[in-house]
């Protein structure tokens, strides 16, 4: 792969990064992480993150003396965030761990590239290309494993983990990303012998990092993988015996109707068709109170087999596609999502007053004949509202009865 980043590199043209790099001298300044390896890839360059031994003082003085806006989003931790011709590019200080927990780390501030590059998890996370010439330093076999799809741990694997549990996750996310499909044995047996210590972690920092596993273009692998290592033994105990075939189901579908990857959903395929399993699971991972509804909703109505815009009347758009993506077969499944494009849950177009000035008196027997029409209304598809005058004339003859 070479010493060199590709010569149309993603950031050559960034206004902004450049007004950066001449602030901060280009010396003092490196492309550092995913920008490095996904354009050694040839893949989309999103965020460049940039690192410097200047500390995060000298970094805000200088921007600051060019009319670089600084915000200070990390001081603690020694990251700033500079906006510059509209682009925003984190900015962090070269580290070295004092303390670790696995949960969090104490560092101090360093001036050597190669020991902040040593702090980091993986070795192809662990390359840093000077802003000007492309020219990349990797200290740790990091363009040797990005050709050849291996994912390993800088230095000892267990030392990784135990500096931050969450790597555990880390690693199955970026073996099936970046890696070839087979596990770097030694950094996968640390993650499998290490798996315990994820109960350490906050709920917030786990269901983050499921959702970005299952929000993978086809996350079967290497959730399949998970399985088997009990990782969710620990982080998932609700996980469905039956989950694969269910994954295998949705994935189809999901193909079959053109639906984009939607982490929810996937987390509904390896559970049990059980609203309150879903809710338990929902409220473990602290998800919002939107999301614990959605995933609720979708695992209680997966099954139901009522015409796709009866579903939706009962539990919206968004739940009714996501169930039958979940519980239908790959026709039917990309049928409903087709009836749903576009649609839009209509209104009755009948309210109680108009029961009342048809002589019913205001009560319970208004609210009954609203939801006679209505359930007639939903079952025939949503008629126009001379069939509604009709439905309606119906339920007030049969209450007159």
């Amino acid at each position: 792969m070479g010493v060199t980043m590709l010569p149309d590199a993603a950031w050559r043209g960034r206004a902004g990064l450049r007004r950066i790099v001449a602030a901060l001298g280009a010396d003092a300044v490196k492309i550092v992480g995913g920008a490095v390896r996904d354009t050694l890839l040839g893949l989309p360059v999103t965020d460049i993150d940039l690192a410097t031994p200047l500390l995060p003082q000298e970094v805000t003085r200088r921007l600051e003396a060019v009319d670089i806006k600084v915000i200070p989003t990390g001081i603690a931790h020694g990251t700033v965030t500079a906006i510059a011709s509209g682009d925003h590019h984190e900015i962090t200080t070269l580290r070295r761990d004092v303390e670790t927990d696995g949960r969090r780390a104490t560092i101090a501030f360093a001036d050597d590239w190669r020991e902040d590059a040593a702090r980091r998890d993986f070795t192809i996370n662990a390359l840093y290309a000077d802003p000007l010439t492309g020219a990349v330093d990797d200290w740790f076999g990091g363009l040797a494993d990005l050709q050849a799809g291996c994912v390993r741990f800088i230095g000892d694997a267990a030392t990784r983990i135990a500096e931050d549990h969450l790597r555990i996750l880390r690693f199955y996310r970026f073996a099936a990303r970046f890696g070839d499909g087979d596990l770097e044995p030694v950094s996968h047996a640390a993650v499998t012998a290490a798996r315990q210590s994820l109960k350490s972690l906050s709920r917030e920092r786990i269901a983050d990092e499921l959702t970005k596993i299952l929000s993978l273009p086809d996350p079967r692998a290497i959730v399949g993988q998970m399985a088997a290592d009990g990782i969710f033994t620990v982080i998932l105990l609700e996980l469905d015996p039956g989950f694969a075939t269910a994954l295998d189901r949705l994935l189809a579908n999901e193909s079959a109707a053109a639906a984009a990857p939607a982490s929810l959903r996937r987390l509904a395929a390896l559970l049990p068709a059980d609203a309150g399993i879903a809710d338990q699971v929902a409220s473990r991972l602290r998800l919002s109170t939107r999301q614990r509804k959605h995933l609720s909703a979708i695992s209680a109505y997966r099954h139901d087999a009522r015409p796709v815009r009866q579903l939706a009347h009962a539990i919206g758009i968004e739940a009714a596609r996501d169930a039958r993506l979940l519980g239908g077969n790959e026709g039917d499944a990309a049928a409903a999502v087709a009836a749903l494009d576009g649609w839009t849950v209509p209104q009755l177009p009948v309210r109680g007053g108009d029961i009342v000035a048809r002589g019913i008196a205001a009560g319970p027997e208004v609210a009954r004949i609203l939801q006679g029409v209505e359930a007639q209304w939903v079952a025939e598809d949503y008629p126009d509202a001379a069939r509604v005058a009709e439905l309606v004339d119906q339920m007030i003859g049969r209450s007159s009865d």
